[in-house]
């Protein structure tokens, strides 16, 4: 199959093209290298796929209509794979405008690039966030009309877009809520990389509210062999991706010491007005639909994280936050 996929360079991105790669699929990889985050981590994870020759990178930012207009004139690709985001919950809050661009108007120039070129099948990397504070286990059939921030409003907006293209064209959509990823190569703006970092720099993290919050960790690899899995036929389905294993932060925290070999300086603030008090996945979809299941639990892949960070504490310990 060739596949157009987005935010190639990105966490959850490179794993994804990796297995696309293994499995002898042919991918144009897509990303524009923004500064979201220290780009240093986007060019190493990218300089992973360049040797191999069924890849190909182009520099591309899908809120850029004129941009994806020339990709598509490309044309060839069975399925696009949008990955391409801007993430996070509180950084929302700052600019919403940049993440109302990429997530909203990329993902539109997306699906029209599929509408205008005959592309039959569009996968979208959603987010947990959009269930708000319901309460859990969070089911798919669950209202995500109450979003607590920016980010988690611009991906339901994106996944209605997702549903008025399948309904309209005929567009074959699998919309992937993804809960909590982390994992080698992690976001360093997330928790379990940042906490990583500064425990092992011995500096103090931050820890808003009282750490009783709970999240729902899940392996990037996970992650992605469940993206992957949902390239097959489904007409238009909504999927939680998660662990099904919500975990108290305190006691991520307490892991990530024992792992690391130091104790944490806790600094505590105020919970933050769009942060969630616990995210929990009901998976029961993935299984049925995807024959999917979380197969690396927290505890392994934490040692994963943290052994990548040693491994490359040289430059990934100077990476901006």
């Amino acid at each position: 199959m060739k596949v157009l996929l987005t935010g190639c360079a990105g966490f959850i991105g490179w794993k994804v093209c990796k297995i696309l790669l293994n499995e002898g699929h042919i991918v144009t990889g897509v990303d524009n290298l923004n500064d979201a985050y220290d780009p240093r981590l986007k060019d190493w994870r990218l300089a992973q796929e360049h040797e191999n020759p069924n890849f190909n990178f182009q520099r591309v930012d899908i809120a850029d209509r004129r941009e994806v207009a020339l990709l598509g004139e490309q044309g060839g690709w069975e399925a696009v794979i949008n990955l391409a985001a801007r993430a996070g919950v509180r950084q929302s809050v700052e600019d919403p405008w940049c993440y109302y661009e990429t997530n909203v108007v990329g993902n539109l120039n997306l699906l029209d690039l599929c509408r205008r070129t005959g592309i039959s099948k569009f996968v979208l990397s959603s987010t947990s966030s959009v269930y708000g504070e319901s309460l859990g286990p969070y089911t798919e059939d669950m209202a995500t009309d109450r979003p607590l921030s920016p980010y988690a409003a611009s991906k339901k907006a994106a996944e209605l877009a997702c549903y008025t293209y399948h309904q309209l064209h005929g567009l074959d959509v699998s919309v992937l809520r993804y809960f909590t990823v982390y994992g080698p190569a992690g976001r360093p703006d997330m928790s379990i990389f940042r906490f990583v970092k500064r425990i092992s720099q011995g500096k103090p993290i931050t820890v808003f509210g009282d750490g009783s919050q709970q999240r729902d960790f899940t392996y990037v690899g996970d992650i992605a062999r469940g993206t992957v899995a949902s390239l097959k036929p489904l007409g238009f389905e909504t999927i939680n991706l998660g662990s099904d294993r919500p975990l108290v932060l305190r006691d991520v925290i307490c892991q990530i010491e024992e792992g690391v070999g130091r104790q944490a300086e806790i600094e505590t603030q105020p919970r933050h007005p769009a942060d969630v008090s616990a995210t929990w996945a009901q998976i029961n979809k993935a299984n049925e639909l995807l024959d999917w299941r979380p197969q690396v639990f927290f505890k392994e892949g934490l040692a994963q994280a943290i052994s990548w960070y040693q491994e490359n504490e040289e430059w990934a310990g100077q990476l901006l936050e």
